[in-house]
């Protein structure tokens, strides 16, 4: 889950005309990583519970532009294991 979680996060920041080159687990989302803005790392949190049946709270924003790319994918697929566990 993981993984598929990983590849649909590096796609979409593809998609959002990022340099995903450089990308791998221990990149910030925020800045000295990827650099999301707060309006791309709120675009890509609506893809990602588009995707995944999730929702993040308001008050997460800044912790996500804190989070290297592993940190959230790995939230993102426990998030959504526990989803689909109660699904």
């Amino acid at each position: 889950m993981r993984d598929e979680v990983r590849t649909f996060v590096i796609e979409q920041l593809a998609d959002m005309n990022y340099d995903v080159e450089e990308i791998d687990d221990a990149t910030t989302l925020g800045p000295s990583g990827v650099d999301l803005e707060s309006l791309a790392l709120a675009d890509l949190a609506v893809r990602v519970e588009d995707r995944y049946g999730l929702k993040f709270a308001d008050d997460e924003s800044e912790k996500l532009a804190l989070m290297t790319v592993g940190e959230f994918t790995t939230m993102v697929a426990d998030r959504a294991a526990a989803n689909s566990d109660h699904s």
